[in-house]
């Protein structure tokens, strides 16, 4: 049996993904398939350095270690063939407080401020909580996936006069892997009309064969003069709790700015768990991750071939990265609210609502696949029980 196949009990454990949902909707029962971390235990590796630091005892202010940054660089070379220096890496608690940092240092208040729909919430929230005006730009669906439309964006970007653009690659919550070709076009937009990039990568290392992930900096040269890219192994080996993540700039005028933001608040302060983790998944994780994609991809192939046999109404968006399926419910055409209370009351199940993903997320919900197949499957079979 795959380590994976284990049901782990994370009740009563102060988790965001099982435990909140007994105060949002008082029921103790539901099966949480929503929150974008895995219910599998991370690398051995990450636990052993973990423990040895605990056994020592002392506990005090911690240097960010050449050896860690050893650690990224090599990653992301080996993983992703991209190059990076020392001087190069900055960091964060995490990638969403970046993105304030970003929005805050490169631009000022009333700017306009580009995202696609539908995307990651906190994306839109980062914007509206600093006080920049928010810019929608709507994703197509061709071909079961989506694709960005780059007349629209480019006409957004005139009239709107846009100063910066948060993009997610690969994409949550449809599961795009960004082709080179639409990075090149999107990049090639975005110094047209100078406009910033920040290119949000959490997701980068979750990819499904044979797609490949390219980092923004890597697609041209001169796209680094105008972006910085945001990255974590928090995603990649279900570590969100130990708080920590990397911003990659390459121009020096960018990182000063950024830094300076920073020092503000002590922002690139990370807690000792999140420099230890960090390193230990980069240095002793590549083995499980290999394993974990295998996984993962065998959880998506189940999950289509369940929806497609089970509840044909629902339009699958099969993912090509991360482990987040975007379903498409509009055929029952039930509002947000009676779809959300259908799954909570009647399916004893909790997925995200699509609609707080943006105004194209209607009538959508955002299923979770990281878990194992006996979960996965209860979930499925609650769901397709209630709508059938």
């Amino acid at each position: 049996m795959s380590s994976f196949d284990q049901r782990n009990e994370r009740r009563h454990t102060n988790s965001v993904k099982w435990d909140s949902i007994a105060t949002t909707y008082h029921k103790d029962d539901l099966l949480p398939l929503w929150v974008a971390d895995m219910d599998f235990t991370a690398p051995p590796s990450v636990k052993q350095a973990l423990l040895s630091y605990v056994e020592q005892g002392i506990y005090g202010y911690t240097l960010f270690g050449d050896d860690l940054y050893a650690a990224i660089i090599n990653w992301q070379k080996k993983r992703h063939n991209y190059d990076i220096k020392k001087e190069d890496i900055l960091f964060s608690p995490g990638v969403v407080p970046s993105i304030a940092v970003s929005i805050e240092a490169f631009t000022s208040k009333g700017d306009s401020v580009m995202i696609h729909d539908p995307v990651y919430p906190p994306f839109a929230q980062m914007v509206e909580e600093n006080k920049r005006k928010l810019v929608r730009s709507p994703l197509k669906v061709v071909n079961g996936h989506f694709e960005m439309d780059f007349t629209t964006m480019e006409a957004q970007m005139i009239k709107e006069d846009v100063k910066l653009f948060i993009l997610c690659n690969p994409h949550n919550p449809g599961g795009r892997v960004w082709s080179k070709t639409e990075l090149k076009q999107l990049g090639d937009l975005c110094k047209k009309h100078h406009c910033l990039v920040v290119s949000d990568e959490i997701h980068q290392d979750l990819i499904f064969a044979p797609y490949q992930h390219e980092t923004f900096h890597n697609i041209d040269p001169s796209f680094a003069d105008f972006s910085i890219v945001l990255t974590a192994a928090t995603k990649t080996f279900n570590l969100a709790g130990i708080k920590n993540s990397m911003i990659f700039v390459k121009n020096p005028e960018l990182k000063a700015a950024f830094t300076a933001v920073q020092a503000k608040s002590e922002q690139d302060t990370i807690n000792t768990f999140g420099l230890i983790g960090t390193k230990a998944a980069y240095e002793g994780g590549e083995i499980w991750l290999t394993e974990l994609l295998d996984y993962l991809q065998k959880n998506s192939a189940f999950t289509i071939e369940f929806l497609q046999k089970n509840l044909p109404q629902v339009k699958i968006m099969p993912p090509e990265g991360t482990y987040l399926f975007w379903l498409d419910f509009s055929a029952y055409n039930l509002t947000d609210t009676a779809l959300n209370k259908k799954m909570i009351d009647e399916a004893g199940v909790v997925l995200n609502g699509g609609f707080t993903f943006g105004p194209n997320g209607k009538q959508h919900m955002r299923l979770n696949i990281a878990c194992p197949k006996s979960t996965l499957q209860q979930g499925l079979e609650q769901i397709a029980r209630a709508f059938k």
